[in-house]
């Protein structure tokens, strides 16, 4: 693979995880999503690529860089999974409903606004890394690459 390939990848994954936050503010907002946000860091357009190119990541940025970038994109994708099952649970039967003991809708959202906030964090930890994997592997020589 190219420098500029790899380069082109990552920064791709970057605007592929900032769409889907765009896309998770909206659902939370109650807006109708349609692209659906990826539950796996294997499954989603990022992970895909990253690792069925993992051999020559870790070559190419060494462990250190790879282990980050691999640590920070799968905390992202375990903070979308809580925000994921809030929107996928079923709601509570008729008798939970009776006696009050379902969670109110504005305390469902507050809950998804604080986990959407994590997320937020964990995004930019992503980017961060994800930065950090660009300049690397733009400092390195072409010679290093296939």
């Amino acid at each position: 693979m190219k420098k500029e390939e790899m380069v082109e990848a990552i920064e791709s994954a970057k605007q592929t995880h900032i769409q889907q936050m765009k896309n998770i503010e909206e659902k939370i907002a109650g807006k109708m999503v349609t692209d659906s946000t990826a539950l796996g860091k294997t499954e989603c357009a990022c992970g895909v690529w990253f690792y069925s190119h993992e051999k020559e990541m870790k070559e190419i940025l060494g462990m250190q860089f790879f282990e980050r970038l691999d640590k920070h994109h799968e905390q992202w994708h375990m903070s979308y999974a809580s925000i994921y099952k809030m929107f996928t649970q079923e709601k509570k039967g008729f008798f939970s409903k009776l006696l009050h003991s379902d969670e109110s809708e504005s305390m469902r959202m507050d809950r998804a606004k604080l986990y959407y906030s994590e997320l937020q964090k964990d995004t930019e930890e992503l980017i961060k890394s994800a930065d950090a994997a660009i300049r690397r592997i733009l400092a390195l020589p072409e010679s290093k690459f296939h």
